[in-house]
């Protein structure tokens, strides 16, 4: 069968990857030069002039993410060479928090969790064994709880330096939303694998795994040249093409780009939400009432999610070192004086990269403000909180839509758009907040339903 996928993001070449281990032949659209869709690579100069790769946020992944490391290993990358692991670890710059000791790393879990809980620096016994507590708790109950529930509510009886070191930097990392707004439900779920999962590719579940190179070369860029090599008679890339229409035909539809009209047997749309929703009226439009409802609903589901904004501010200084590649940043009484959760040292993690030297990645997660103020507020918050009052500003990155903010209750569009046609990315209905083993997941399950046969 021919299979379109518009969108070269990590869903769409996830989904590429396995429509053509599915003996499906696959074109994949993207209308940028560069793949990687909302986690990409960004090609900036340094404040001295020197050209930087950078990405346009930072990520992480974690030995929880399954689908992305076994899909990588699937491309050929060698993952001790592309990702840095560090055990379990929320540290800060004075040394204190939560780290998983060196004797302990080798725990399976959730034996490693529960040591770096116990071993927590600067925190008293009863805040440890309180959330100890919280912890088995959660897991008798099958990290399950009442739908309605928040972050806030699920942890209001732990105490304050529990709630406001850990859980709530934690929980608006990994769901980009406030502990008082994100669903408490999804919050136990990215707990449950990422704490007390088996892990894979050798890397225990609750292991951080930092990115050694662009987020680009990290997935999308060898994702797409392991293609070419090993199964070129059946993938096309086709970046810089910007689809513009989609119409459906008696079998299949018919995609319009700048290039022309082709025919396909089913599209996956690979898109970010916004875009992937208006296609869908603009097919609605031209399809009979019977495609036509099902797709509208579709887009007013797409439409209805709140989105959050997401900030990386990067910042050089000639010598600039943290004492670990990622710390945490505190909370300050004036929340928007420091609004930064957490500081990459991108030195470290390139450290054969000269130009990558004294070059920090400062993350706010659902942030608030224009870019020139929160640039601002993140340097004089690495001044006060690392002592670094030399930084100056690279690029500053404000994703307006970044994810979709992961509330109680709340209703994501399906997979299933209308026949043959269907929705991938880390925006559609799952398990897991908007991260990169959502989007993967996403492809691939798109890929394997729009290839079942009739």
């Amino acid at each position: 069968m021919k299979l379109a996928v518009i969108g070269a993001g990590w869903a769409g070449m996830a989904a590429a990857v396995e429509g053509v281990a599915r003996g499906a032949d696959v074109t994949v659209f993207e209308s940028a030069r560069t793949l990687g869709g909302r986690a990409r690579a960004l090609q900036v100069p340094r404040d001295d002039g020197l050209p930087l790769t950078l990405d346009n946020g930072q990520h992480i992944l974690i030995g929880a993410y399954t689908g992305t490391l076994a899909l990588m290993q699937r491309v050929g990358i060698d993952l001790s060479q592309t990702l840095l692991p560090l055990p379990l670890a929320l540290r800060y710059p004075d040394g204190s928090g939560l780290r998983t000791p060196g004797w302990a790393t080798r725990w399976p879990a959730p034996l490693d969790s529960l040591a770096a809980i116990t071993t927590a620096r600067g925190w008293r016994w009863h805040e440890r064994l309180a959330l100890l507590r919280a912890s088995l708790r959660w897991q008798r109950a099958g990290f399950d709880c009442a739908p309605g529930l928040t972050v806030a509510d699920l942890c209001a009886g732990l105490p304050p330096r529990v709630r406001h070191e850990l859980i709530d930097p934690l929980c608006v990392s990994a769901l980009n939303t406030p502990a008082v707004d994100a669903s408490a439900a999804v919050f136990l779920r990215v707990l449950r694998d990422a704490l007390f999962g088996p892990g894979s590719a050798g890397f225990n579940a609750s292991c951080l795994l930092l990115p050694r190179v662009d987020l680009s070369r990290l997935f999308p860029d060898t994702a797409a040249q392991w293609l070419t090599a090993h199964h070129g008679e059946q993938y096309r890339l086709r970046s810089g093409t910007r689809v513009g229409c989609l119409r459906p035909q008696s079998t299949g539809w018919l995609l319009g780009h700048e290039g022309g009209e082709e025919a396909f047997d089913a599209v996956i749309c690979a898109t970010a939400a916004s875009p992937a929703e208006k296609l869908a009226e603009q097919v609605a439009d031209g399809c009979e009432a019977a495609t036509a409802t099902p797709l509208r609903a579709w887009a007013r589901t797409a439409r209805g999610l709140p989105f959050t904004a997401l900030t990386t501010v990067y910042a050089h200084a000639p010598g600039a070192r943290l004492s670990a590649p990622m710390l945490a940043l505190r909370a300050e009484p004036d929340e928007q004086a420091a609004p930064a959760q957490f500081v990459f040292d991108r030195g470290q993690l390139q450290p054969r990269d000269a130009l990558a030297q004294g070059v920090l990645a400062f993350v706010v997660s659902a942030s608030q403000g224009e870019r020139d103020e929160l640039q601002a507020r993140v340097l004089r918050q690495a001044a006060r909180q690392l002592g670094l009052n030399t930084l100056r500003p690279v690029q500053t990155v404000v994703e307006k839509r970044a994810t979709f903010a992961c509330t109680p209750n709340l209703v994501r569009p399906p997979s299933a758009m209308a026949p043959g046609l269907w929705a991938a990315g880390d925006y559609v209905q799952g398990p897991y907040p908007a991260t990169l083993e959502g989007a993967v997941r996403s492809g691939h399950a798109a890929a394997a339903l729009a290839t079942q046969p009739p």
